[in-house]
């Protein structure tokens, strides 16, 4: 909040309010905690009734650092989490919070089965306790049972997290929608057709064959998009292995050109996740919501520049996440302010808000049965 602090200052002055620059600073982002509590149960009662999530993440600095922030969000919500990170780790630590056991369980097992850990790894860990309290317990049991190779540290890690995730009651089949970074593509991976297409949209032609090259697939790609939007709004399950056929046959075709053949080749191995919807209707196609939060953040990082203290990067999360979710819930976010402040308790918790309109929003939404997929690597 550094650099937008001064403009507030000289706007208070020119209404003749006499407040020092450090006084302001303290009202912006000191003495918070009740928001910074009523934030923190925004993404646990989220996750109680939604069938999936969007997800994003982009640069913020803090200390004269580089550091990232996470989105987490949904027609419901929206939660930032700035941290150090934007690993797979991370990602998994931010869902389960306010969590921070570690749990050796199926679920866990099966990430590492699937992850290809080390057999003789995943003997040692199975061997002994299961739940671990907190993260430096857990490194103790990893030491203890001389597991030291960054990978094996790293993979047992993300399972015993996702292992937490699931024990404390987030569904296996949560959908996480996001732009393809490795680091998300966890539980039930959803692809965001956008962003399939984008490599297309900045691709530069060098000749009219290869424009009209791109110009004819990206035609096909959004034909076939507008027909899964339209079975999104009004299933028919005997359209469901049509539009599968045109996707194959559209991932199948080659143009001759190396640099579109690699997108449509990109496409088919991700095929699952772009055709999420034939099987889960209610998530959407495009992962614009979260960017459109993201991009409001990003607009004030531009501003303001990084963040110089914890309470100041706290207070940045915490009423970001509040506006945004105020908005997806249809509430006035100054007057949710004045209630706060005023000690009225007018309006519900948020988190009270997010379940009621959660209920009425995915009432009878069942999710199919899953197992965890083939993950990317984390970047």
């Amino acid at each position: 909040m550094a650099k937008d602090q001064p403009l507030l200052w000289e706007q208070l002055d020119q209404l003749g309010i006499a407040i020092s620059m450090g006084q302001l600073s303290r009202i912006l982002t000191e003495q918070k905690d009740s928001f910074h509590q009523e934030k923190d149960q925004l993404l646990p009662a989220a996750l109680e009734v939604s069938p999936y999530v969007q997800v994003d993440d982009t640069g913020a600095r803090h200390k004269g650092r580089n550091g990232y922030c996470t989105q987490i969000g949904n027609d419901l919500f929206a939660s930032f989490e700035s941290t150090e990170s934007k690993s797979r780790l991370n990602f998994l630590e931010i869902l389960r919070r306010p969590h921070t056991d570690y749990v050796i369980n199926e679920i866990a097992m099966s990430y590492w089965e699937e992850q290809k850990l080390a057999a003789a790894v995943v003997e040692k860990l199975r061997q002994g306790p299961d739940r671990f309290g907190e993260a430096t317990q857990w490194q103790a049991r990893l030491q203890e049972l001389g597991i030291t190779a960054e990978r094996h540290v790293r993979i047992a890690s993300e399972g015993a997290l996702l292992g937490s995730l699931i024990d404390h009651g987030v569904s296996p089949e949560l959908g996480i929608l996001s732009d393809g970074a490795g680091q998300f593509k966890v539980l039930v991976h959803i692809a965001c057709w956008i962003h399939a297409e984008r490599p297309l949209t900045r691709m530069v032609p060098y000749s009219d064959e290869h424009r009209a090259a791109i110009d004819k697939v990206r035609q096909r790609i959004w034909e076939l998009y507008q027909d899964l939007k339209a079975y999104r709004l009004e299933p028919n399950e005997t359209q469901r292995p049509v539009l599968e056929a045109r996707f194959d046959e559209l991932c199948a075709d080659r143009t001759g050109f190396p640099s579109v053949d690699a997108v449509l080749k990109g496409m088919s191995e991700n095929r699952a996740d772009l055709l999420r919807v034939l099987e889960r209707p209610e998530v959407p196609l495009h992962n614009n919501l979260s960017e459109g939060h993201m991009r409001d953040y990003v607009k004030k990082r531009k501003i303001s520049g990084s963040t110089r203290s914890e309470s100041g990067r706290r207070a940045r999360d915490t009423f970001a996440s509040l506006k945004k979710t105020c908005r997806r819930l249809g509430v006035n976010f100054w007057a949710y302010l004045q209630d706060r402040l005023r000690g009225r308790s007018r309006i519900p918790p948020l988190a009270e808000l997010i379940r009621r309109k959660g209920e009425e929003m995915w009432p009878s939404t069942t999710v199919p049965p899953c197992c965890f997929e083939q993950s990317a690597p984390a970047s």
